[in-house]
């Protein structure tokens, strides 16, 4: 079922608004402060040592990756690759993703891999 659950309902697990980098000042300092990851379906931006209150996670598509519906289908599968490992990240934790073209057509469990290396790779 789409959309919102019912009343009375509990909501499934989602990507809360707390967990998401959104103002350009942060993307900016985590482009400037963090350290890049590379892969083959992202490159990131990890900065550790943040003072919040929980990871936080951001994303960027630039127009070079296509037209906004292509754009948008990327950041929806690598957001759910993400939401999905959520809970594996440390609390201290700001990442910026940078999908590429090739995580539009990557066989999802490939992409939720990649999302699981990355945030091994991001432990103090």
């Amino acid at each position: 079922m789409h959309g919102r659950p019912a009343e009375g309902e509990a909501k499934s697990e989602s990507f809360p608004k707390r967990v998401r980098v959104l103002r350009p000042a942060d993307f900016r300092r985590i482009y400037a402060q963090g350290q890049r990851v590379s892969g083959p379906y992202f490159a990131a931006f990890c900065l550790g040592g943040a003072d919040t209150s929980g990871p936080r996670i951001g994303f960027t598509t630039p127009r070079a990756l296509g037209k906004s519906v292509v754009r948008n289908r990327i950041k929806r599968r690598i957001r759910e690759a993400v939401r999905r490992q959520l809970c594996q990240l440390e609390p201290q934790w700001e990442i910026v993703i940078n999908p590429r073209r090739a995580a539009l057509k990557a066989p999802f469990a490939d992409i939720t891999r990649e999302v699981g290396r990355l945030f091994s790779r991001c432990k103090l």
